[in-house]
């Protein structure tokens, strides 16, 4: 497969001359931008881009940006992009898609779209409700939502997407939230992965379920709650002057103290992408006892569902002529003789 070829264009190139509509204050608006901004960045060519989402708040995403898109149904945005991958891999796809959309009646597609490893960037906006059927419980919400299906609390255990897209063989999960000025970093390497690459954006839905995520994302104090995770530097955090460590008598993460900077007596881990078991201690660290891991939490390429779809094809016609008309002429054939007034 080529690699994209890169042309210059400017945020203005990505807006179409639709009326964006969320509520006001949604996360969607600032995850847009980010998408719009990043876009020029990855020298992406709107004509090779295409948009596919599903159904719900965040599937508006292909009316506001200008290339090709297409507003599918109810989670099967997945199935979709994999067919327009197959039929031409030298797509640009983003899938766009929510919690609701992706993890309840879509969770089987996106789960296949995962362990096949089809080449495209996966946004999935997390606001751990249904905001588009007016609020009910989804399944991120947390143990006690109170909503229109939960009227005295949820009781469902949630789902942690990162866990789930890690889980069903993701070889790249990254995180980021919706305002936040580290989100086109996200994208970008998300992007520069090839293969299925999972962002969980957590995106704040101001009607139903708002500033659900001011535990981290809220500005004052975000320092001492979020751990951004870089490749091959420490899992530092607050200022650095806290770190993340390994137990090596439990075999798992603590926080510990970090003094005058000396970040390896404190025995804090250097972030390697590429270590699926550290990956999927990340995704599951308490928030509260842990800060919110965010960033790219696990990079780790292999070969993808189209690349081996287009060599098994290769394989099949090698040496044959394509040829319909001789195929169709041999074998098992009818002749229909006589006109269509003869009887039956």
């Amino acid at each position: 497969m080529n690699e994209m070829t890169k042309i210059e264009t400017t945020l203005k190139d990505w807006e179409t001359d639709q009326e964006v509509r969320w509520c006001p204050g949604c996360g969607d608006y600032a995850i847009l931008k980010a998408v719009q901004r990043t876009l020029p960045q990855l020298g992406a060519d709107p004509a090779n881009t295409v948009f596919i989402s599903g159904i719900g708040c965040s599937s508006r995403f292909p009316y506001y940006i200008e290339s090709y898109g297409f507003h599918t149904i109810h989670g099967r945005a997945p199935a979709f992009a994999t067919g327009v991958k197959l039929a031409n891999p030298e797509l640009d796809i983003w899938l766009v898609t929510g919690d609701g959309d992706g993890l309840s009646i879509g969770g089987n597609h996106l789960m296949h779209v995962l362990r096949r490893n089809v080449n495209m960037q996966i946004m999935l906006f997390n606001n751990e409700i249904y905001g588009l059927t007016k609020g009910q419980a989804s399944p991120t919400s947390r143990e006690g939502t109170k909503s229109p299906s939960t009227p005295i609390g949820s009781y469902d255990h949630p789902a942690r997407p990162a866990a789930f897209a890690l889980g069903s063989g993701a070889r790249f999960i990254g995180r980021g939230f919706d305002v936040s000025k580290h989100l086109p970093d996200v994208l970008k390497a998300a992007h520069a992965h090839k293969g299925a690459a999972f962002i969980e954006i957590f995106q704040n839905c101001i009607v139903y379920n708002k500033d659900v995520f001011d535990d981290f994302a809220a500005p004052k104090g975000a320092e001492d709650r979020q751990l951004w995770l870089e490749n091959g530097k420490p899992m530092l955090f607050a200022g650095d002057s806290k770190g993340i460590a390994l137990n090596r008598d439990s075999l798992s993460l603590e926080v510990v103290d970090v003094t005058d900077g000396d970040w390896e007596s404190a025995g804090v881990i250097v972030h390697d992408v590429t270590n699926r078991s550290v990956a999927h201690m990340l995704i599951e660290m308490p928030f509260g006892a842990f800060p919110m891991a965010l960033g790219v939490l696990y990079d780790d390429p292999r070969p993808t569902f189209e690349d081996a779809v287009v060599q098994e094809r290769k394989m099949a016609s090698e040496g044959k002529e394509a040829n319909l008309a001789r195929l169709l002429g041999k074998g098992q054939t009818w002749t229909v003789s006589g006109t269509a007034q003869d009887p039956v």
